[in-house]
């Protein structure tokens, strides 16, 4: 076995592993009071035993100055070459943090190849795209600007307009006085921005803290299914999700099976090269996912159950029962976060 299979493997014995280990261990919610000691907090107790971990709160306290500048940059079309769309049409706040369409529309209505996904908790991301192409949220900001289909611009464009205007010569020189505008400083502004885009206190995050109510009985049930039948041992951490990468029909051919395929199908093969990374993806987080419709890089679902359903069969090799998918798109409602204190709507 070559490096690479081990490596594709290790997912698919991790979901086997997973799926036994919480069935023994996890049906019962809360499980911290039977097996952490009394002087353990019960906060303590579940964050060392369940394989979500809350997002921590404060997350988005950083360098206000440089996020400020960020934000404007995120929200402003001058970074598209016909100054037509902005970060923030293909990822909107109000909405999830992504468009809701199969495919973004870049500038003069080009279509884009991939369902844009979410902004909102990139920062806890591994890498960035579904395809990884983009180690730090740094990087991937080079990204959109670039693409043909999406603001079809370039570095040299981008700093010559920031630097014409006096409001942005004066915010940069103030935050990066010993760089001014470069694409190094674009980048790092914009990210700064993007790191303050969490979403904590999720009904969920709250139950793991020990708030035990936070749930409903169905919605705790629909949690120890989520852990028994396996979806957690990819969709786990402080991200449910965003740490690693998957191939996309682990006991199934969802390609085949869909018909006709394009080249963004091929994920991290059209990174690498490598035969053992066709049709592999980063696993996306399911943080507000009951907001993010459709789901998947192609846009193959349009609702949670479609994408419970699919997941179920191409990923665990598993038809659901309708108590089962009602249990754990009921869980999955929980994954809601707050945003500036407000609740995610």
């Amino acid at each position: 076995m070559t490096p690479r299979t081990i490596h594709l493997a290790i997912p698919a014995l991790l979901s086997a592993f997973a799926a036994a280990l919480v069935f023994m261990t996890w049906r019962d919610a809360p499980p911290a009071p039977q097996v952490a000691p009394p002087s353990i907090p019960m906060s303590e107790a579940v964050r060392r035993l369940e394989p979500i971990t809350p997002l921590p709160q404060g997350a988005d306290q950083l360098d206000a100055g440089r996020a400020a500048l960020g934000e404007r940059l995120f929200h402003d079309p001058i970074l598209s070459h016909d100054r037509s769309i902005s970060c923030a049409s293909c990822h909107p706040l109000d909405r999830g943090g992504m468009d809701g369409l199969a495919r973004s529309r870049g500038v003069g209505d080009a279509l884009g190849q991939v369902n844009a996904p979410t902004i909102f908790n990139a920062r806890f991301n591994f890498a960035q795209f579904w395809d990884g192409r983009a180690a730090t949220l740094e990087a991937q900001v080079a990204g959109p600007i670039h693409n043909p289909v999406e603001m079809a611009s370039d570095w040299k464009e981008v700093v010559a307009r920031l630097s014409a205007d006096d409001t942005y010569r004066e915010a940069f020189a103030r935050e990066y006085p010993e760089q001014g505008i470069t694409p190094d400083t674009i980048a790092r502004a914009i990210s700064a921005f993007e790191r303050t885009l969490t979403t904590p206190d999720s009904r969920l995050d709250r139950y793991l803290r020990g708030e035990t109510q936070a749930l409903s009985d169905d919605e705790k049930e629909g949690y120890a299914r989520f852990k028994a039948l396996g979806c957690a041992s990819c969709h786990q951490g402080v991200n449910i999700g965003g740490n690693l990468y998957q191939r996309f029909g682990v006991l199934g051919d969802y390609f085949a099976d869909r018909g006709e395929q394009t080249t963004a199908d091929l994920g991290r093969f059209n990174v690498t090269g490598e035969e053992a990374d066709r049709h592999v993806f980063k696993v996306p987080s399911l943080r507000n996912v009951a907001l993010t419709a459709p789901y998947f890089h192609d846009a193959g679902a349009d609702t949670l159950e479609d994408a419970v359903d699919i997941m179920a069969r191409y990923q665990l090799g598993r038809s659901l029962s309708d108590e089962d998918r009602r249990l754990l798109v009921a869980f999955l409602h929980t994954l809601t976060g707050n945003f500036r204190g407000k609740a995610l709507e």
